[in-house]
């Protein structure tokens, strides 16, 4: 028990040190500055026998890794990797201040808490004290904390890829975004993340004529057309397509029989989750059944007295696994429909490759499997795509098995998760801390000798 205490102190006191960093990605290059945090695991580091190496793709974008050497090559090779940057916050949103990392009744606020700060720091932790044990593994652990995740990763975990292969060569990945317990009839399911959709981002140039202000009549007023092309795209509805992650997910949680066929059956998905009062699941349920597309930003017009010729608009769209990239140019067409051609369309060269699975029938998915359920006995994982998007993806281009995991207690209810990702009040109980460190530990001894 003393033992358990001292785990989850570490854990805690660690995430409030990542917190009160405040690595904020807004997307721009000179932004994130996670050198902060790098600087911080060193020194959590320092003393335990783990030496670190550290990677920096732009001035401030710094990533850091350190491994436990196996004593058999022809074991595998496990990478724990988490992120250290976050994204901004709407400060007045907050009931605390999402940067004093303030621990209150066992729940530490702050942004980061869940995503994914709290991961990033208990497979630290865990590894830490797996090196001062004197743990001789058969196979090779890699603890790998990287930049910009919260932009798309390619200053991150895709530079690495990249750029230092042999840094990051592995054959198993685990990073974040799964093992929150969802009651079923027959006891609590834990999600694996196995696959994740494309991140296919656009940038959308409406055109237009400029002219005076004050003589609108029958003007080519861009922002105007932006606005029609805004509201096609938000009541856009592509076909739905049912992954086999997703109908063994729906299926693992005991739902109605006869829910459980609608959201498995593509032509009755869209009006089951459109009537769903489980705002919760219906989000999911559209997210995983659809490639999505959210307008989510505008920018255009010079001077209030000027009709803007060009607006910007930028597009989210998360494409579902095996849907290529020529299908989401089209249908991003037929969503304009006769408005297309008044349009750029602006496709960054990062954001043209789709969304990703993992084999579910892997070792590792087994020892992760035997150890959450030597944890939470009435516990069972299931295998989960995931709505947003992970450095898991570099990865899986790659062939590499990768899978999404974590293990959180029951204190904060499931629904609460998806409101705190990218929203206000990120927070995480020190009990779900506790869990993941000592999941960690137990899954790398399992798995790795």
């Amino acid at each position: 028990m003393r033992d358990e205490m001292a785990l989850e102190r570490e854990s805690t006191e660690l995430l409030r040190t990542l917190i009160r960093n405040g690595c904020v990605n807004t997307g721009e290059a000179a932004s994130g500055n996670e050198a902060r945090s790098v600087d911080a695991l060193e020194a959590f580091f320092a003393g335990s026998g783990l030496s670190c190496e550290r990677y920096t793709s732009r001035p401030g974008r710094m990533s850091l890794i350190t491994r436990i050497e196996g004593t058999d090559p022809k074991a595998p090779t496990l990478l724990l990797m988490g992120h250290t940057d976050v994204v901004p916050v709407n400060m007045a949103g907050w009931q605390r201040d999402p940067f004093a990392a303030e621990l209150v009744d066992g729940i530490v606020w702050g942004r980061g808490a869940v995503d994914m700060l709290n991961l990033t720091a208990t497979m630290a932790v865990a590894t830490r004290r797996l090196k001062q044990s004197g743990w001789k593994p058969r196979g090779t652990l890699i603890y790998l904390a990287v930049a910009d995740e919260e932009a798309g990763g390619f200053l991150g975990a895709g530079h690495l890829v990249e750029h230092e292969a042999d840094a990051v060569k592995c054959d198993y990945v685990i990073t974040e975004s799964g093992g929150v317990p969802i009651p079923t009839k027959s006891g609590h399911k834990l999600k694996v993340t196995v696959g994740e959709k494309g991140g296919n981002w656009r940038k959308l140039i409406v055109h237009g004529t400029p002219g005076h202000g004050s003589r609108p009549f029958r003007t080519d007023n861009a922002l105007v057309t932006a606005a029609k092309i805004v509201q096609r795209i938000a009541e856009y509805r592509p076909k739905a397509r049912i992954l086999d992650a997703w109908r063994g997910y729906i299926e693992a949680l005991e739902l109605e029989p006869g829910l459980t066929d609608a959201l498995t059956d593509p032509a009755r998905v869209y009006e089951t989750v459109r009537d769903w009062d489980n705002l919760t699941l219906a989000r999911e349920a559209h997210a995983c059944t659809h490639t999505t597309f959210s307008p989510n930003i505008a920018h255009g017009g010079t001077k209030v007295n000027v009709i803007p010729d060009r607006v910007e608009i930028d597009v989210d769209i998360r494409s579902l696994p095996g849907v290529e990239n020529h299908e989401v140019e089209a249908m991003l067409k037929e969503a304009m429909g006769n408005l297309a051609d008044r349009v750029t369309i602006d496709t960054p060269p990062d954001r043209k490759r789709g969304g990703s699975v993992s084999p579910t029938d892997t070792p590792l998915m087994a020892a992760i499997s035997r150890i959450a359920t030597r944890m939470m006995p009435d516990a069972s994982v299931v295998p989960a795509i995931t709505t947003g998007g992970t450095d898991a993806k570099f990865f899986r281009w790659k062939g590499i098995p990768s899978y999404g995991f974590g293990l959180h207690s029951l204190r904060i209810p499931y629904t609460e998760y998806p409101i705190m990702f990218h929203g206000h009040n990120e927070r995480v109980d020190t009990e779900s801390l506790k869990l993941s460190a000592m999941m960690w530990e137990a899954l790398c001894r399992d798995f790795l000798g």
